[in-house]
């Protein structure tokens, strides 16, 4: 009977619903009230209960907000962040807040206009409070205390220049915090605002707080206006941020970068040589090389990404001739191509000093030309046509032949004088290598938002590039010979030398040398027969042992092997790891840190003022998300936060980077990794706690190489016994089994 199989309703715990959440209210002065909040309910009906139970009137001038360091007001918009078990306290609302502070910050007393000023720098951070503040024209009050007030305040500044420091300090951060938001457009700041910020570049070396703060609203100036571009770069200039480069504290350097990349990346296509000219003359790359690179400390991820985008800025330079076709019946052009010949064959005599007809010249330079390598030999002018990599080929080959006389002259004549059709086209090879150089280095694209990969051999020479290409060509030369490659057919040569050689650069990059003799020696010990050897044992660690023993041996252990290696991205989670709120605005990132909880049923998360140095502990991130709550994870233009970035050409790399956790009904936690090793830590991890395949690059890489490691361990014992492709035959049974084995 259904009536006796039912159980009674009383007897059942029935889950609260989905939108209760259980928190704990705080108010001064009185005890903290437990209380269940519907999240159907308006939130002005739950702050009006809240202020009911303690008898507060004019519940419209009241608001909650989190009770954690963020201190963030609580909209009908976020609402659905508030997790089961958060402290919240009832305060002001953001309007009455951002009126009272407004009025602080214009107290005639010191003191309270400090205290004010600091309340704000705090409050800022909170997007509901900086649109009720910018309401009540707040960021105008504001510069125009940073435009004029501060001459009041410098006359104290001798009796009380601490207070003066802080007070700037707070004033300034306080605006970089409401620009931050993009509520107001920075188009609207006078020439007199960028004066005086410009003018504390100079002025407060010493105070780290506020020179921080004058470069990050210089860097946002340039980076968001085109017309404060021009007024930033009239008031501040290259030998004014050298000095900043010179000291001793990192974030400075960063800050001091940045703004130089900024005005650089800004920079008409028309300036941006001029700028780089100048950047030469201030010896800033040297400065970055001593000071910076080669400095006794470890270089921190926003100071690398700052130099890898001047390093790709500086190459970007060069977009402009490798897209730059050759003009045939440019004399000045043709010349350069005279030039190359003359340094190789007519090394001794003048260039105006021919002698013979002018036929015989010509069958000369035609002769000449075809031993260099050209495929025109006519008019090797038409070998440069193509582009990429235009004309650029044709400065490398001439920096080489006049700064590297004596290789390049070995290399055209060593070639030019072999008859075993072995010899290696300097014309075609050095077109071909150039070409190749820009796609390693990406000339023309524009820097990457989280790339870090810079690399310091190339901040130690002024013409980085150009000695980049010497080096290299005499690499390909080499692996040419090496490889017995001939001239006959070149398309197919080029094709395989250039693999090789494209797989030499790669490794010896890879290993970050700090110098190009460094580089240049790392591929003296990667040369042809060493790269077969490596693609040898490669292919050995991927493809050795396909025998069907071994192949059933990896089968009954890959589940071992995946188990270990779903354990420790799990491990990876609980340690934890920062990553960056990527802010389209000012490159000053924010940080947040999130991790696994060590019974993996949490994932515990929050904000960061900065980067932290180890892991952060559980009890200090604010926010948690159950496990069982997540619905689905998605990667890349799928995740919530990519769809309204939009595919811009320099969010690729972002893309491949981010990732999202869905829960609840419309609930999301966007990620954007540091790199694409903790990319795939994270999705496998989090596709590991639900269950789900780790499909990562990642797994596999590291399955591959566990399991190449537990079969030769296994197989340790069998060395140099060949191993049957079929197992051995079932012997016949005995005759009888009338045998006995005595153990004793």
């Amino acid at each position: 009977c259904p009536g006796v199989l039912a159980p009674k309703s009383s007897s059942v715990a029935m889950p609260p619903p989905a939108d209760i959440v259980k928190v704990a209210i705080e108010w001064p002065g009185a005890f903290p009230k437990l209380m269940e909040i519907d999240q159907k309910k308006p939130l002005s009906s739950i702050i009006k209960e809240v202020c009911d139970g303690w008898s507060l009137a004019n519940h419209d001038q009241f608001a909650l907000q989190h009770a954690d360091s963020s201190n963030f007001y609580i909209t009908e918009k976020n609402r659905n962040e508030i997790k089961n078990g958060a402290i919240l306290r009832l305060t002001t609302s953001p309007a009455q807040n951002a009126q009272q502070l407004h009025e602080r910050i214009q107290s005639s007393s010191m003191d309270a206009k400090l205290e004010a000023l600091k309340d704000l720098a705090n409050y800022s951070r909170d997007v509901t409070f900086a649109q009720e503040f910018i309401n009540l024209d707040g960021i105008s009050l504001l510069t125009q205390m940073v435009e004029s007030g501060t001459e009041r305040y410098q006359k104290l500044q001798k009796i009380m220049k601490p207070c003066f420091g802080d007070m700037l300090s707070f004033t300034l951060t306080a605006f970089v915090e409401l620009m931050d938001h993009g509520i107001v457009s920075w188009d609207t700041f006078s020439v007199a605002f960028i004066k005086k910020i410009a003018s504390y570049v100079n002025k407060f070396a010493s105070d780290i707080s506020i020179l921080q703060r004058s470069l990050a609203i210089l860097e946002s100036m340039v980076l968001n206006s085109h017309d404060l571009y021009q007024k930033v770069a009239q008031e501040i200039t290259i030998g004014q941020l050298i000095p900043h480069l010179q000291g001793t504290d990192q974030e400075i350097q960063t800050y001091t970068i940045a703004v130089i990349n900024a005005l650089f990346l800004k920079a008409p296509d028309d300036k941006r040589q001029e700028m780089a000219n100048i950047l030469a003359q201030k010896q800033l790359r040297s400065i970055i090389l001593t000071h910076v690179i080669r400095a006794q400390r470890a270089i921190n991820n926003e100071m690398a990404h700052q130099l890898y985008v001047l390093q790709v800025l500086t190459f970007n330079l060069l977009e402009d001739r490798m897209m730059t076709k050759m003009d045939p019946q440019d004399q000045a052009q043709r010349d350069i191509i005279f030039e190359l010949r003359r340094i190789a064959f007519d090394a001794e005599s003048e260039p105006n000093n021919s002698s013979g007809s002018i036929e015989k010249r010509k069958s000369m330079y035609t002769r000449d030309y075809k031993k260099l390598g050209f495929i025109n030999h006519v008019n090797p002018a038409m070998d440069f046509t193509q582009t990429p990599p235009g004309m650029l080929a044709l400065d490398n080959m001439l920096y080489f032949a006049k700064h590297h006389q004596d290789a390049y002259i070995r290399i055209v004549l060593e070639n030019s004088s072999r008859e075993d059709k072995h010899e290696c086209p300097f014309g075609r090879s050095s077109i071909e290598l150039t070409k190749m150089l820009c796609e390693i280095l990406k000339v023309g694209e524009l820097p990457s938002e989280t790339c870090n990969d810079f690399h310091p051999m190339f901040f130690t020479h002024d013409r980085s590039f150009e000695e980049f290409f010497c080096i290299c060509i005499q690499l390909l030369n080499k692996t040419w010979k090496e490889m017995r490659a001939t001239s006959e057919d070149f398309n197919k040569a080029r094709k395989r030398v250039m693999q090789v050689v494209k797989e030499q650069i790669m490794r010896a990059l890879t290993t970050k040398p700090s110098s190009l003799d460094q580089f240049k020696s790392k591929l003296q010990s990667l040369s042809y027969t060493e790269i077969l050897k490596i693609r040898q044992s490669e292919r050995m660690n991927q493809e050795d042992f396909q025998s069907r023993p071994i192949l059933e041996l990896k089968e009954k252990i890959q589940p071992e092997i995946l188990e270990l290696i779903k354990q420790q991205r799990l491990n990876r989670l609980v340690e934890g790891t920062c990553f960056r709120k990527l802010n389209s605005r000012r490159r000053q990132d924010k940080f947040w840190y999130c991790r696994l909880s060590p019974n993996h049923k949490v994932l515990h998360y929050g904000d960061l003022e900065e980067s932290p140095q180890g892991e952060v502990p559980h009890d200090s991130l604010q926010d948690k998300l159950p496990v069982a709550d997540i619905k689905a994870i998605v990667t890349g233009k799928d995740c919530p936060h990519m769809k309204e970035k939009g595919a811009l050409k320099q969010n690729k790399e972002v893309l491949e980077l981010a990732f999202s956790i869905l829960y609840d009904s419309s609930g999301q936690l966007n990620f954007i990794a540091p790199d694409k090793h903790e990319y795939c830590v994270w999705t496998d991890g989090l596709n590991a706690l639900l269950g789900k395949d780790m499909l990562s690059d990642l797994t596999r890489n590291d399955l591959d190489t566990l399991l190449s490691m537990e079969i030769k361990l296994r197989l340790l014992d069998l060395e140099n016994i060949q191993i049957p492709d079929a197992p051995p035959p079932i012997p016949k049974e005995p005759s009888n089994y009338d045998f006995v084995y005595d153990c004793n």
